[in-house]
Formats: C-alpha cells, structure tokens, sequence
C-alpha cells in the first residue's frame, strides 16, 4: 500500500505481511479511506488466518477479526468486509488447511476488484449530476487513494471529465490531517484535472460565489436514515452548500451504509490524538499543554444531503425508501463483531 502519511513529499510503499502489520497500518492512517481499509482489512485475514497451521482454528479466527475491528471504530465497511471474510472462514472450517488459504486469499482479491468496478459504477451514476461549466467543491480524500482505485467522490469527478465536460475542482484542505491538501490535490494533479486549494474556512466564500456547481464528498458510514458520517467539516460544507442553494451530494458504496443504526446520532465518532491538531509535520503550531480536540468526523443530517450516489443508483429523500429500493441490506453491527 501507499504510505498515504508520506504524500505528497514522498511516494513510498509499505508492505504487509502479517495482520498484525496491516492492524498497524489502518490505525496510523498509512493507508485511509473507507472502502481502502475495508480491502486492507480483508487482506488482513487472509494473511492472519494463513499464518496458522490450522490447529485452535476458531480461537485465531476470533483473534484475527477482534485486531482488525479494533483499529478504528467509524467507517463500516471495515467491519463488512472482516464479517464477509469471517463467514466464508467459517464455511472453510475442517477442509485442509491450504485449500482456506486459498479461498480467503481469492475472496480478498475479490473484494479489492469489486471496490474498483463499484467505483466506476459510482462514477457512471454520478457524473449527469455535475454541472459542466462550473467548479466542483470536494472535501477530504475520496479518490483512488482512499478506495482500492478509481475514487467514489473523485470517481463521480474523474467520470464527469471523461464525459467531457469542462469542470474544475476546489479541494478543501481538511485540517487537522491535511487529506485534502496533501490526498486530493496531489491525485488530481496526476490526472491533470485543473484543481484550486483552498483552506477549509474558504468554503463558504466560494459557494457564495455563483461559480460552484455541486459539493461532491465520500463517506465512512451513512445511517438507515440517510445521515452521513464522513470526515470532520463536512457537515460546516453541507450547511454552508444548502445556504447557498448548491447541490450537496454523497457517493458511497452500498457497504457504506449501516441500516442497523436508525440515524446518524448512533454513529461511534473516533476521537484521535491532540498532537494532529496542535502540530503540523511534527511543528507545534500551539502553545504547549493547551488542551484540544480531535473528533476525526461529523455527521451531516439527511436534510442537507441532495442524494446518496451509489453504484445501484442515487438515492433521493426520504432515504429510508430509496436506499431500500436500491437493495442494500443491513450490515453486521461493529460491537457484535468485536465481541465476537
């Protein structure tokens, strides 16, 4: 995986070999984004559970999953992808050791070509809804980075571009982690999509302006109810979007969502270390022992979300109908799985 704490200074690569590694690895944020860590985590099983000889085969499954599901406690598709891996572990269960390798070796692998078509449909179904003309407002890292390629809110703008039609993107910079600056701008640049920076207190300014034609953003979990969870600062976009009557859109893929959770106010907010806010690159920025805060996402409420984009469709209000119309189903709750 790309060392996504690294970029854009340095283009470094880590591998994993072991689970633990790739425990390690989610927790440190090397590799980020909802649908990334949901396919590094089912490489972590697949590397967990081949490390046994087969002998206390349950006990090692359990020891694998609850590793992995600790690391970080907000995006779902973390805990789908270790829940689908665990079942077909336990459909495995008794056959020779070599032939479960195998099968989890070939279910991850799966997991991480589906994630890259899902994008692409995400793409499809979202790119009729950018405004060609205009600029696209995009907060965090939603690309290709944070997926296993192609992007779900980078995706929708990657497929507009190739649509043809004539955009440019404003990349918020998303403090305190800086994905926006260091993720966004950089995967865009490579693709040659014309992007402006812009810190996260701008954004407001820009939606004023007339020139903005949609906000399109990722997310790491969205309730039955429609309410998103995504990075922290989407939900101060998505008030500042619908003040400025500017179309505020979500592209997520059907494991996004959590249809155990009623609404968004259900939703478990990590909270990570002070030094990411009172020190930037190792450089404090503040004065030393100040307390600070650090939730590393907010919940956006359904009624500032346009549409839901997925790659079943776009799912409009009231979300409890159409996301179940497109199909999905509920996920495996994280707290059942972690004290599994």
């Amino acid at each position: 995986m790309i060392d996504q704490t690294r970029l854009p200074r340095e283009e470094v690569y880590v591998t994993c070999r072991t689970y633990e590694e790739v425990a390690d690895a989610i927790r440190r944020m090397v590799i980020r984004g909802a649908p990334a860590i949901g396919v590094a985590a089912a490489m972590g099983m697949a590397l967990g559970m081949a490390a046994g000889d087969g002998t206390e085969f349950r006990a090692r499954l359990e020891r694998v999953s609850s590793v992995l599901a600790g690391t970080r406690p907000t995006a779902v598709n973390l805990f789908w992808a270790i829940a689908r891996m665990k079942k077909l572990a336990l459909g495995l269960e008794g056959r020779p050791i070599a032939e479960i390798r195998a099968g989890l070796i070939e279910e991850a692998r799966r997991i991480r070509e589906e994630d890259i078509s899902i994008n692409r449909a995400i793409g499809a179904h979202g790119a009729p809804l950018v405004p060609g003309g205009k600029h696209v407002l995009t907060h965090c890292n939603a690309g290709a980075l944070a997926t296993a390629g192609y992007g779900t809110a980078l995706g929708v703008i990657r497929a507009a571009v190739e649509a043809g039609k004539q955009i440019a993107v404003y990349a918020d910079e998303t403090r305190p982690f800086l994905q926006g600056a260091r993720l966004t701008a950089w995967e865009l640049q490579q693709d040659g999509i014309a992007t402006t920076l812009i810190t996260d207190n701008m954004a407001g300014h820009f939606l004023r302006s007339g020139g903005i034609g949609c906000v399109v953003v990722g997310a790491d979990r969205i309730a039955k109810n429609g309410d998103v969870a995504n990075k922290i600062g989407t939900y101060t976009v998505a008030v500042l979007a619908r003040e400025n009557g500017v179309p505020f859109y979500v592209a997520a893929p059907i494991s996004t969502l959590d249809l155990t959770l009623e609404h968004g106010g259900l939703i478990p907010i990590e909270e990570r270390a002070a030094d990411e806010v009172t020190h930037v690159f190792g450089v404090a920025v503040a004065p030393e022992g100040i307390d600070a805060a650090n939730p590393a996402f907010d919940v956006t409420p359904n009624r500032y979300v346009t549409a839901i984009i997925t790659e079943k469709g776009v799912a409009y209000p009231p979300f409890e109908e159409s996301l179940g119309r497109l199909g999905a189903s509920a996920t495996t709750p994280p707290d059942e799985l972690a004290g599994s």
